[in-house]
């Protein structure tokens, strides 16, 4: 009872004093959250500034929910377009600035719907799909910052891919009135259909004063190297139809035209060389028998014959690209997505991405006044070099035709390339296709990487009994500076080599291995002795070279050639005795994707000993060899990995008239 009594006592009193205490709390809480959801709401509709850090996404602020901007008539307009703009001279790079990454920073403008004093809109379609996709691309990318005062690059929402769909002077003022226009500088803009009628100018007509302009149809006149960049015209066609790759080689048709809108006399020219070529060239127009629409735009016709539009390009070795009213066409996309090498009559057209792409790889560019000679120019091309072009084209489309991001984005990269120059891409970067691998090859950067125990180079002699020529190899050998070791592999089973006391004397070590069969690949064995990175491979007749020319270049793939040549290949050259050295240029060629290099001039081949009985490239049979060689490699590797190269590596001073000792490599070139 006590204890309960004193409980009683107590509760009245405390129980008051504790709800006043939480209503204190629950008021102040209640009072915070308020103000919070007030401060937001404020934030949110507080009007902002056009250069809100806000995201660019259409998900995020539909067109149609843009803000409308009114263009005064009395707004100003941008100058005409300065021709001498260069990147020296119109671009500021201190916007750009230094960054770890060497990656320009890109600002995309808010949408605005610009309409003029009376409500008319600048541009009579707004928003187009394509321009969409390429401003989603860009925010997607690296490229992009949602803050404007890091960007080095701005890119207007204002959409001028389409000439045709633009009031010219609404489109310069709207321009103009960009907050961060300042004369163009440092603005980008995306054109591919340029120009009107009756003329068609090659470039946008909208007043632009020194933005870069990324146009389709640019000519010689009116593009600024160094400072546009040359893009293509996107073909619809590449999003909605898909064309598997076809496997490079002769197709049913040599010449195919597919062009509707071609000049009457180009037509004219066309039709001559069908009656003298018959078949082999195919030349269709529009179908006057369909009804206009979509279906129609993907259909061709011959003589009522009807044929399936773009998949009929991929039937033709060729596919001829004509000038239309405009320089730039949609069609070379479509040639280029089926793999056929587009053969381009457009004088003075600048080629898509030109500054980094090597046309010459993937095209055949004729001028116009040489249409007839077309069928005589294509048929001197060599059948292998067709398939190269056929295959490079492909991997053009793929790369950097394929959709408005891989266009869009390889703009930015060319750009960002003449920014950062020294993190630029190579030319075999923008122009080698990924090199083909296989499950039995692999790149040597992911071999085991295990630092040499010796600097310098090894020297491998291949010998069989050759004792006078092999003597003078290594004599003249031993005398390169980085020699480090000279190994002779020793490939007579039925001959022991000379005896110590014979062999000449020389600075570096010597060592003598012996094999169990005579097999031409064991010149290409890691032997255990080989403690150096590179290797120089040798056969002992080679007695014309001069140690400068040999301490001028080697190289090391030894193991790839060992255990990881593909198919039969090895078995084959040990086989015939024949093609290794081929079947190392095919093994090197495919994993770098890099041509040889020519070092020094031409040799004329000296063999004191060299007889029509012991000399294998002396039988009659061993060159033909050599070319069956070629075409085995080939099929075994699934392409042709050599590259066509015309460069000759020669040491600075080569042929001036300096005195020797000035020289690096004063003894090369003597035969």
């Amino acid at each position: 009872m006590c204890a309960s009594g004193k409980y009683s006592s107590r509760g009245p009193a405390l129980i008051p004093r504790m709800k006043t205490r939480h209503r204190i709390y629950y008021i102040t809480l209640f009072s915070v959250v308020l103000l919070g959801l007030i401060a937001t709401g404020m934030f949110q509709f507080w009007p902002h500034s056009i250069e809100s850090t806000a995201d660019w996404t259409l998900d995020k602020r539909s067109v149609h929910d843009a803000p409308l901007v009114r263009l005064p008539v009395s707004s100003p307009i941008p100058e005409r377009g300065d021709l001498s703009c260069r990147m020296h001279t119109c671009f500021d790079v201190y916007r750009c600035g230094y960054n770890p990454k060497n990656r320009i920073k890109v600002y995309i403008y808010p949408l605005q719907r610009f309409v003029d004093e009376v409500g008319v809109p600048i541009s009579s379609t707004g928003l187009s799909r394509e321009y969409n996709d390429l401003l989603s691309a860009i925010s997607d990318s690296d490229f992009y910052t949602d803050d404007v005062t890091r960007a080095c690059l701005f890119v207007p929402s204002i959409d001028v891919l389409n000439q045709n769909s633009l009031r010219i002077r609404e489109t310069a003022q709207a321009l103009a009135m960009l907050p961060r226009w300042d004369k163009g500088m440092n603005h980008l803009l995306f054109n591919m259909l340029p120009g009107g009628p009756p003329d068609y100018n090659t470039a946008l007509d909208v007043p632009r004063d020194r933005a870069l302009l990324a146009g389709g149809g640019f000519s010689t006149w009116t593009y600024r190297q160094g400072y546009d960049v040359s893009i293509p015209v996107y073909s619809p066609l590449s999003a909605d139809v898909e064309l598997p790759e076809r496997q490079p080689g002769p197709r049913r048709y040599f010449i195919l035209s597919s062009q509707t809108a071609i000049h009457r006399e180009y037509r004219a020219e066309l039709e001559r060389l069908k009656e003298e070529n018959g078949e082999a060239l195919l030349l269709l127009d529009k179908c006057s028998n369909l009804s206009q629409g979509a279906a129609s735009a993907r259909k061709r016709c011959y003589k009522g014959q009807v044929y399936d539009y773009p998949q009929i390009l991929q039937e033709s070795s060729f596919c001829v690209v004509l000038r239309g009213a405009r320089l730039g066409q949609a069609a070379l996309s479509d040639v280029l997505q089926a793999g056929c090498v587009p053969v381009i009559l457009a004088d003075s057209y600048i080629l898509p991405f030109s500054e980094v792409l090597d046309w010459k790889r993937a095209s055949v560019v004729i001028p116009e006044e040489k249409l007839s000679e077309m069928y005589t120019i294509l048929k001197s091309i060599p059948h292998r070099q067709v398939e190269e072009m056929q295959r490079q084209a492909r991997w053009f489309w793929e790369a950097y035709f394929s959709s408005m991001k891989a266009i869009g984005l390889t703009t930015l990269q060319i750009i960002n390339d003449r920014i950062y120059p020294y993190a630029s891409r190579t030319y075999e970067q923008w122009n080698n296709p990924p090199v083909v691998k296989w499950s039995s090859v692999n790149s040597p950067l992911f071999l085991p990487l295990i630092p040499p125990r010796a600097p310098g180079f090894t020297a491998v002699v291949l010998t069989y009994d050759r004792i006078e020529s092999l003597f003078r190899v290594i004599t003249e050998i031993s005398k390169v500076p980085s020699l480090a070791k000279l190994l002779v592999v020793w490939n007579n089973q039925n001959k022991s080599p000379p005896e110590e006391s014979l062999w000449p004397k020389i600075a570096v070590p010597l060592k003598v291995v012996r094999t169990k069969e005579n097999k031409l690949s064991n010149r290409f064995f890691p032997y255990d002795e080989i403690e150096t990175e590179a290797v120089l491979a040798i056969d002992d007749d080679i007695i014309m070279l001069t140690s400068d020319e040999l301490q001028f270049g080697y190289e090391y793939f030894n193991y790839l050639y060992t255990y990881k040549m593909p198919g039969d290949i090895k078995s084959w050259v040990d086989a015939h005795m024949n093609c290794e050295d081929i079947a190392m240029n095919f093994l090197v060629a495919n994993i770098t994707g890099k041509a040889p290099i020519k070092v020094t001039p031409r040799k004329k081949f000296k063999c004191p000993e060299c007889t029509a009985i012991d000399g294998l490239s002396l039988d009659q049979t061993h060159m033909v060899e050599r070319s069956e060689c070629i075409n085995k490699f080939a099929s075994v590797f699934g392409t042709m990995p050599l590259k066509v190269v015309e460069h000759r590596a020669d040491p600075v001073l080569y042929k001036d008239d300096f005195p020797e000792k000035l020289k690096s490599f004063p003894n090369i070139g003597s035969l």
